[in-house]
């Protein structure tokens, strides 16, 4: 199989406290996305590069999990995640240094054990984890089965 590539775009209009950026995906599923120093760092409504990788995370977490849940003959109803992303002032600026992710699944036929063991391979080899998780100082997971 040839390498999957994705893209995305950001353009910033400004300066870093009035200024606006944009961000589109090439698929269309979100266009001119806007976000500003306020939707990032002061809580405004708006999006924020935060709120990106969260979706992506619980995204790629929820499909990772379900691979692992149908790989072991349970295949699941339902997959439910949240991602958690937290930044924090160091000095110098701002890091992400956290990601923690709350899943539920409706599997049935398992056990909590069951589920917890795949949530954690999951966590382990979701390549959205893989690539965050050298740079954060943790990735947590809490699960339940519904």
């Amino acid at each position: 199989m040839a390498d999957i590539e994705r893209r995305a775009e950001a353009q910033w209009t400004g300066d870093l406290k009035s200024g606006v950026g944009k961000t589109s995906g090439e698929s269309g599923a979100f266009e001119d996305v806007e976000y500003t120093f306020a939707t990032r760092f002061e809580n405004k409504p708006g999006s924020n590069p935060e709120e990106l990788i969260g979706a992506a995370h619980a995204s790629c977490f929820s499909m990772q999990l379900s691979g692992v849940l149908t790989g072991d003959g349970n295949t699941p109803k339902r997959i439910h995640t949240r991602a958690t992303v937290t930044m924090q002032k160091v000095e110098g600026g701002f890091k992400v240094s956290g990601v923690h992710l709350h899943t539920e699944g409706e599997v049935p036929g398992i056990d909590e054990a069951t589920f917890k063991k795949a949530v954690e391979k999951a966590k382990e080899i979701c390549p959205i984890s893989v690539l965050l998780s050298p740079g954060l100082e943790e990735v947590t997971v809490e699960a339940n089965l519904l």
